[in-house]
């Protein structure tokens, strides 16, 4: 009987964390799916914004052929990654190769800015990070940069946080960060800013931005200024 009694509760136990392993796994995959990466408890939302998408590919490698779109979308995932292992909600205004325009729409490109905006005022984070590659007809020009909105003191607070630590990290990345007339930085009182993070038209740059470890280092420089801006206590 007592061995019985044991036995039961040995199975009620393993019962209890199969299914805690399947709502982990659930919640996981959900999460990705619906462009959110969430953080039990935490007070601090960032909203990512992977520019381009869809018909809209953006700047293109000229020895690569790679699209920007697809880059923006790495990084953006990459960045939501380590804000999340910091204890951050983040959530995605794109979370696949699609654009957000509605199909049907007249303008492609005003309907996709509109969807962006309505993200962004419907999750009322603390700060917004729109990503993009850059592209110049001097193929010598390269380095990252992060603009912001004209006449935003907190815009521009946030864009000097990661131009800084873009500096620190990177020998070739601009040395001041710079005010920008992009509707994603525009269209919002909340800290934004617009990170350009290199030329797809410069050759060597074209393909260190393609490197994962590259990449890597690019969003922890991100994260770091952005967090230096929150004074985030981690």
């Amino acid at each position: 009987m007592f061995v019985f009694v044991k036995l039961k509760h040995v199975l009620c136990a393993v019962i209890i964390l199969i299914f805690v392993f399947v709502l982990i796994v659930f919640s996981a995959k959900s999460a990705y799916s619906t462009g959110v990466y969430c953080v039990p408890n935490s007070k601090v939302t960032v909203v990512i914004d992977a520019g381009h998408g869809g018909i809209d590919g953006g700047s293109v490698g000229k020895n690569t052929g790679v699209y920007e779109s697809k880059l923006n979308l790495e990084y953006a995932n990459n960045l939501a990654t380590q804000f999340n292992k910091m204890g951050v909600n983040c959530v995605l205004t794109r979370k696949n190769d699609n654009g957000l325009y509605e199909a049907n729409a007249k303008n492609h490109k005003k309907s996709d800015m509109l969807k962006r905006k309505e993200i962004i005022q419907k999750t009322k984070p603390n700060i917004v990070i729109s990503l993009h590659m850059d592209s110049f007809s001097l193929s010598s020009t390269n380095g990252a940069q992060a603009f912001y909105k004209k006449d935003n003191d907190a815009g521009k607070a946030l864009a000097s946080k990661i131009q800084k630590q873009l500096s620190v990290c990177f020998d070739n990345a601009k040395k001041q960060e710079k005010m920008g007339d992009y509707y994603i930085v525009n269209c919002t009182d909340i800290p934004a800013v617009l990170v350009e993070c290199g030329f797809l038209s410069n050759p060597k740059e074209e393909v260190l931005l393609q490197d994962k470890d590259y990449q890597n280092k690019m969003c922890y420089a991100i994260m770091c200024g952005a967090l230096d801006f929150l004074n985030y206590q981690f």
